[in-house]
């Protein structure tokens, strides 16, 4: 008879070894190994079930039929949105996010609507009693929902209701409290977290259970446990924000049936989370008029255009090195563009504290920003105010040149919706299409030219 073996698992990245170590060798992570028991198998595992319920086989490709795909639509148009359209059934959706950030007030309203209008719900909680989780739901406003409730944490109790209840979506709040009892380690440890994972994704495509999945996150925002975890399932959704303020941002890193980097923006309240329909003008309805340092730039979060405003603050460095100091925007990016500035723009910013940010705790990342960025650094350079109806849009290389950016045509008509009266832009963007909106459309080639138009200063060589 085989014996049981003994092994070391990273709790922060899934790093096995066979003796214990101090300190993770590929994480760097002190005192982050576990030890774990190995059991021998007792039984063969067994192949996964089609929905049919006959074992699959290997089939060739031209002989695989394909279906027309069904998406669930929730009463959630941002959920919607940020899952490619709706909820594809038999699919494994994670959602992480800081404690507090509203991941389980937002399944639970999803599983609301949904066990009222398209099937059978349960709901299990490894963290809340079933009289807490009710409380919450009369908050919300889902009381009457007809879902099952089952405070569980046994994987094989839960797999049993499953088998009993046969429900359309299943509903795991966290994975990081599911047990398998079979498994010789503590809970929300790397195995835990893995077997429980492979259980949940056998159970989705083996009996078409739609599951939501969440997951807590570490000290620094990512999910904790192995990355396998975001390997295994179909979706992976960031809730972010900050506890202190009502907004939240539901962000796509990882989807199998629609776009990544997708975004939905929701509002906190008494009652629960709503939508907020048209995030450009939350955004922006805070600016003042007549600041210096403010800029606005039309941003695509995967298929939407937002408007974001970018602010700027220069200061005269009180020590030899000058600080560079960004929130929602890529520190590399901020230095980069300045010392473009310099070189190309006759700015002398080597002896300049900036401090950048953008507004509304959203995190711009894409090439397109870069122009905004350098007007909002030249306007607090030289305290000079950029007109309250213009906007921004450009990439910028290191020899100064503004560089074509993607889908400019949608980046326009959301300007132009929102009253803007005149957007900059790459001139190479306006070739082969005609502007159709009221907003008028000025295309520079270079920064310099870009500062020329909008402070009217001399352009430089």
């Amino acid at each position: 008879m085989a014996k049981a073996k003994t092994r070391y698992v990273c709790e922060n990245c899934g790093y096995i070894s066979a003796s214990y170590l101090g300190r993770c060798p590929q994480c760097g992570t002190w005192n982050s190994l576990i030890e774990e028991t190995i059991e021998p198998e007792q039984a063969a595992s067994k192949p996964r079930v089609a929905l049919s319920g006959e074992a699959i086989k290997p089939t060739l490709l031209t002989k695989v039929t394909t279906e027309k795909e069904v998406r669930v639509k929730t009463k959630n148009a941002e959920l919607n949105r940020v899952l490619g359209g709706g909820i594809v059934p038999g699919s494994l959706v994670l959602i992480g996010g800081d404690p507090g950030i509203g991941k389980s007030t937002l399944l639970l309203q999803v599983s609301g609507y949904l066990a009222k209008n398209h099937g059978t719900v349960l709901y299990v909680s490894g963290e809340e009693s079933a009289s807490q989780i009710k409380m919450r739901a009369e908050r919300l406003g889902v009381g009457d929902a007809g879902m099952y409730l089952y405070p569980e944490t046994d994987m094989p109790s839960i797999l049993a209701a499953v088998d009993e209840l046969k429900p359309d979506y299943l509903i795991i709040d966290s994975v990081q409290t599911m047990n398998v009892p079979t498994m010789n380690s503590a809970v929300g440890s790397v195995a835990q977290i893995r077997e429980v994972t492979a259980e949940l994704m056998r159970l989705a495509k083996g009996k078409g259970v739609t599951t939501f999945i969440v997951g807590h996150v570490t000290k620094e925002g990512a999910i904790a446990g192995p990355k396998i975890l975001e390997h295994m399932v179909d979706t992976v959704l960031y809730f972010e924000g900050d506890t202190d303020h009502t907004y939240r941002i539901l962000r796509a890193v990882k989807n199998r049936f629609g776009n990544t980097n997708e975004i939905g923006i929701f509002e906190m309240r008494r009652d629960g989370l709503r939508e907020v329909a048209n995030p450009s003008e939350i955004f922006l309805e805070e600016r003042l008029s007549g600041a210096t340092g403010s800029a606005v730039v039309v941003s695509m979060e995967g298929t939407r255009p937002i408007l974001v405003e970018i602010q700027a603050l220069l200061t005269p460095t009180v020590y030899g090195n000058a600080k560079r100091t960004s929130s929602g925007l890529d520190h590399n990016k901020v230095s980069l563009i300045m010392a473009v500035l310099e070189k190309r723009a006759n700015l002398l910013l080597q002896n300049q504290d900036a401090y950048l940010k953008a507004t509304g705790g959203v995190k711009l990342d894409e090439p397109a920003i870069d122009l905004a960025i350098a007007v909002a650094i030249a306007s607090s350079y030289r305290d000079t105010e950029i007109p309250a109806a213009d906007c921004f849009v450009g990439e910028i290389g290191l020899t100064g040149e503004v560089r074509r950016v993607s889908r400019i045509e949608d980046r326009v008509k959301e300007a132009a919706k929102l009253g803007f009266e005149r957007i900059y832009v790459p001139k190479n963007n306006l070739q082969g299409w005609k502007n159709e909106s009221d907003i008028q459309v000025i295309g520079v080639t270079s920064v310099a030219e870009a500062m020329h138009r909008v402070f009217g200063t001399k352009k430089t060589k």
